[in-house]
């Protein structure tokens, strides 16, 4: 777009005749070949846009209809499709947690597949909708993948394993485009900006909620990543063995999300608190619908799992403590979520704080 942008301007110049005729003859020549060399650009690039934008969402969804077909299958709707496959090549997918992020991949991350194709076809942005899925498809791969290597399946790992390791590629390069594109939120002018910047955290109840949630979800973070970690705390020994079982099962998914949380989403929880605490934190909406993609997908998988009929019994979530530990999980899926729609349609705490004379000067 910015190319494309340029080009145009361009264009403007040498279709009015006085700001080209006043110019010399190099300069002429310069300014010609100026829009040679950006509207060659801007034709390779939506080149490449045309090529490369419709073979990955193809992949994708293809992606998503044979998760669906393992899902299924493993879950006794369907058969003869993909259990001679699953068996030989990647038994890891018929496991409780790969089971799950099936499902997830099939619904989910399909709908949004859709939603990005509409938006495109409208020419419309896809921007939101592409950082959640962002967040969701890499925390899934990361989980999965980490899993496989180290989990009770290490020692059954065959070549066909090696076909999910270019997938995290997409992520990386969809992450890139997003973040590039401009943002789609409502823009608050200066006063809206200052009348929110200048409120502290108690005239704002939202904020202050999410500030009580997020120390609440610091804590939790921090405890389960001492408690897949064996510390020898009896509170830790009685919630892996009487409450939360399912963070000792050998296929070790849940340990490794876990140590997912405490190093990236423990940082993220803490950053959060201080962006709403300080205004201007400009970068907060992106990275909010980021991480509420992948904690809503890693929830999904994990409490999904821990009490899925292929998860064996003893690390299944005990019936004494099964209100409690589900709500908890819920609660920490939630959470992330409303945080997000907060950063993207309340703005204004988060905008860098713009001068009334400025303001006044754009009216």
């Amino acid at each position: 777009f910015p190319v494309a942008l340029q080009a145009q301007a361009l264009v403007a110049q040498l279709w009015d005749p006085w700001p080209v005729a006043h110019l010399s003859t190099d300069a002429q020549v310069l300014q010609v070949q100026s829009l040679r060399k950006h509207t060659y650009k801007y034709k390779h690039n939506t080149h490449l846009l045309a090529l490369s934008v419709p073979s990955v969402f193809m992949v994708l969804c293809f992606i998503s209809g044979t998760d669906a077909v393992i899902a299924l299958e493993k879950d006794g709707y369907i058969s003869s499709f993909a259990d001679f496959y699953i068996r030989e090549s990647e038994p890891y997918l018929g496991t409780a947690y790969g089971i799950m992020i099936s499902y997830w991949q099939a619904v989910v991350n399909f709908a949004m597949y859709l939603l990005m194709v509409a938006a495109i076809v409208q020419r419309k942005s896809y921007r939101n909708v592409g950082l959640y899925w962002t967040g969701s498809f890499t925390m899934a791969l990361a989980v999965f993948l980490l899993g496989n290597v180290i989990g009770k399946y290490s020692s059954e790992i065959q070549p066909a394993f090696l076909f999910n390791v270019p997938y995290l590629i997409i992520p990386i390069w969809a992450a890139k485009r997003l973040f590039d594109q401009p943002k789609t939120c409502p823009l608050p002018t200066a006063d809206q900006i200052a009348e929110e910047q200048n409120k502290n955290l108690l005239q704002r109840p939202m904020d202050l909620g999410l500030v009580g949630f997020l120390l609440l979800a610091v804590i939790y973070t921090l405890f389960r990543g001492l408690v897949v970690l064996d510390c020898p705390a009896n509170s830790c020994f009685d919630y892996i063995y009487l409450q939360e079982p399912y963070l000792r099962d050998p296929v070790a998914y849940p340990k490794i999300q876990m140590l997912v949380y405490l190093f990236y989403v423990l940082p993220y929880y803490c950053i959060s608190i201080y962006a709403l605490l300080v205004p201007g934190c400009t970068w907060m909406g992106d990275w909010a619908l980021v991480f509420a993609g992948a904690i809503g997908q890693a929830q999904f998988s994990h409490v999904a799992a821990s009490i899925h009929h292929r998860t064996p019994f003893p690390y299944r979530i005990p019936e004494r403590d099964w209100w409690f530990v589900v709500l908890c999980n819920v609660a920490y899926a939630v959470g992330p979520q409303i945080l997000a729609y907060r950063c993207l349609y309340k703005p204004a705490f988060f905008c860098s704080p713009v001068s009334q004379s400025k303001e006044k000067k754009n009216q």
